[in-house]
């Protein structure tokens, strides 16, 4: 069973990222994705053993759950030196409140303990398996990895997750030093794209999507505020504000620095207590104060 131009798709996650970069993925083919999310759906417990399992587990839910072909992803971090730690672990590492820097340091916690920092630095790989579950019970699934190795302090604000701590091989910048595009040519997300795509898009052409809109990205804007965790993410997102502001300053609601401000201090006054990241909420607030009228 292959999908085909204009097939309602769900993306099987609640992870703001996760659900962008897997549309990114898939709009050139021309399918029309909704996040499980946005439907509404429960997210399943996590029970399985392996990445496979838990995508399937997750696959199979949304696909139930809406009556839809499904698209799930299940990946992590895999550490040689940790025995595959975290693994299928890689985000309840992150606490309740998905925070990736207190992940990351206790990945480099770990790593010393056992005497791990030394040489190029431990070796490491990124895995991705996507399902593709249907209504009718039938699933397919495909794998990618990544190869490198990891550093500590974590680098750059691009990315999200473990990213700016993961240098693949043959190169000396971090996932989070990269600008996405250049991490998405190489990543385990798209390796395993590329098995999908072979055994479920061939017949479709790149392309066959609509044309990207002009204008504001708010969805990747939201995306990217939804997964930051650390200083350096929060920067990197404001330098990525000051831009989108340079670029179009007619689609802001706020463009002087008394109304943004006024904007911003009404954003953070009216948000709900969370166990997020301090910076992640910032980086939203920040984000609302642009478009609050």
């Amino acid at each position: 069973m292959r999908l085909s131009k204009g097939t309602r798709v769900v993306v099987a996650s609640h992870n703001p990222g996760k659900v962008w970069e897997i549309n990114q993925l898939i709009h050139p083919y021309g399918l029309d994705a909704v996040s499980a999310g946005d439907l509404g759906l429960a997210e399943p417990e996590e029970t399985e053993t392996t990445f496979e399992g838990n995508a399937r587990l997750k696959a199979v839910a949304a696909a139930k759950g809406s009556g839809l072909p499904a698209l799930a992803d299940d990946s992590g971090l895999e550490v040689d030196c940790l025995d595959g730690a975290p693994g299928i672990y890689s985000a309840r590492w992150a606490g309740p409140g998905k925070d990736f820097g207190l992940a990351m340091k206790k990945v480099a916690e770990e790593i010393a303990r056992r005497d791990g920092w030394n040489g190029a630095g431990p070796r490491a790989n990124f895995i991705s398996v996507l399902c593709l579950a249907w209504p009718n019970g039938d699933v397919k699934t495909f794998e990618g990895k990544v190869f490198g190795n990891l550093v500590w302090p974590p680098r750059g604000g691009n990315g999200f997750g473990y990213d700016p701590m993961f240098v693949p091989k043959g190169d000396v910048r971090t996932f989070g030093e990269m600008e996405p595009h250049e991490k998405y040519a190489i990543s385990h997300r798209t390796r395993a794209f590329a098995a999908f795509k072979a055994a479920m898009l061939d017949e479709i052409s790149p392309g066959a999507g609509e044309a990207e809109p002009e204008g504001r990205d708010i969805v990747a804007f939201s995306a990217a505020a939804a997964s930051l965790s650390t200083r350096v993410e929060a920067a990197a997102f404001i330098g990525r504000l000051k831009d989108d502001l340079a670029a179009h300053r007619d689609q802001w609601k706020n463009v002087t620095l008394e109304s943004y401000l006024v904007a911003l201090e009404r954003q953070l006054g009216t948000m709900t207590d969370s166990n997020e990241p301090a910076w992640r909420q910032l980086a939203k607030a920040m984000l609302a104060a642009s478009n609050d009228v």
